[in-house]
């Protein structure tokens, strides 16, 4: 293993806050394999890089020589994360976890080394507690202390339904910490509470209490609001070398490093190279930009098809001048018409104006007019431009 500088080094790379440090310090001294737990909400298993932020740190963690344990909450999936909500959540059924489980576990191995990655199902001991340990569970924290949260605090004030089995959920995932033995946990800024609780009843149950690791939310591309797939300003990593790279060359040049830091294995001594790099006069961001995109689409294709993608970039954006935060989209050529993209996508109010515009010559793809809409250029990429200011680029796969 590394020494424990270089380790630490590593592990706070871009982390907003650890709690137990000085504990972190003295397990690593040990110089033991250690066990890092993630917990997952098997209701949202459609993974985009404001996910892999927790991923990418574990995946940290295992080449450091640890190991990983991720639960998949199918025990209290049923229950339902109130993280965050206005409402209690609907409970999901047993097939509906259990489907949305083996949906994460198809995704996350492209992140983490299945070598050292274990993944267990917290019903495993959940559903084995009995009244008598769940009325002891229940004794461990103070109603006060449970609405010390946010949400279930703003709930209350506001007179909205808290349901009994809500103040589970915290309870039961920080049960989760003492049933595996955690060393460490992950987690975002918005599971604090959560992540927290593991550490508190591993201390009432005289274990060495786990190390807490706090990574900040991801920013979309649009530099804004957190990386969602309902606000379209996401990175997902299933989507095509070419979707990728010209996605990360959208992110506002004040979140190249903030991106460096989370979603990339770049050793922080290179970040810190290009963070003082960036802050140099002569330094154009969009070419460490590029870079940036280049290691983002490497990361989940390889490094030919990230070059390839680089090129792709080069030839479309920077020959014909479209603009850089262009709207992209990716469609099937078997079911592609293109009037129904345009409208679809509010670039135009119907098909018939669709038509008008091309017999007009109002509509350009690839910088060449395009009066038959019919009639599309057989390429796999199509830079449509409509009058001076409405672009669109829709890539056939």
């Amino acid at each position: 293993m590394k020494s424990v500088e270089e380790q630490l080094k590593i592990i706070m790379k871009g982390v907003d806050d650890i709690i137990g440090l000085d504990e972190l310090k003295l397990k690593l001294k040990q110089n033991r394999q250690l066990t890092v737990k993630l917990g997952l909400d098997p209701s949202a298993p459609d993974i985009h890089l404001g996910h892999t932020v927790v991923l990418r740190k574990i995946k940290q963690l295992q080449d450091l020589g640890h190991n990983a344990v991720l639960i998949i909450g199918d025990f209290t999936g049923m229950i339902g994360d109130p993280t965050g909500k206005s409402k209690t959540r609907k409970a999901l059924t047993k097939s509906e976890v259990l489907k949305n489980a083996k949906t994460y576990e198809e995704q996350i191995f492209k992140i983490l080394n299945k070598n050292k990655t274990q993944i267990r199902f917290n019903s495993e001991w959940l559903a084995k507690l009995t009244m008598e340990d769940a009325l002891d569970l229940a004794s461990s924290i103070t109603v006060a202390r449970m609405l010390e949260r946010d949400d279930f605090k703003n709930r209350y004030e506001s007179n909205t339904p808290i349901s009994i089995h809500e103040f589970f959920y915290p309870l039961l995932q920080g049960y989760d910490s003492v049933a595996i033995k955690a060393d460490i946990e992950l987690g975002g800024t918005d599971q604090r509470f959560n992540v927290l609780m593991g550490r508190t009843l591993q201390k009432q149950k005289h274990l060495e209490p786990q190390a807490t690791i706090f990574m900040p939310l991801l920013e979309g591309i649009d530099g804004i609001k957190k990386m969602s797939k309902s606000l379209g300003n996401y990175i997902g990593i299933d989507e095509s070398p070419i979707i990728m790279y010209e996605k990360a060359m959208k992110i506002p040049d004040s979140l190249i490093v903030k991106y460096y830091n989370l979603i990339t294995d770049v050793h922080p001594d290179e970040i810190k190279f290009i963070k003082k790099t960036l802050s140099e006069k002569n330094t154009n961001p969009r070419d460490i930009k590029m870079s940036l995109a280049r290691e983002i689409v490497k990361l989940y294709h390889d490094e030919g098809e990230a070059i390839n993608a680089e090129e792709h970039f080069k030839n479309v954006y920077q020959q014909n001048q479209i603009p850089n935060d262009v709207l992209t989209i990716e469609v099937s050529k078997d079911s592609f018409d293109i009037a129904a993209v345009l409208v679809n996508n509010n670039i135009v109010s119907s098909k018939s104006e669709v038509r008008r515009l091309a017999m007009q010559g109002g509509l350009k793809i690839n910088d060449v007019k395009l009066f038959d809409i019919n009639k599309l250029p057989n390429t796999s990429t199509l830079n449509i431009q409509i009058g001076k200011r409405k672009f669109i680029r829709i890539i056939l796969s």
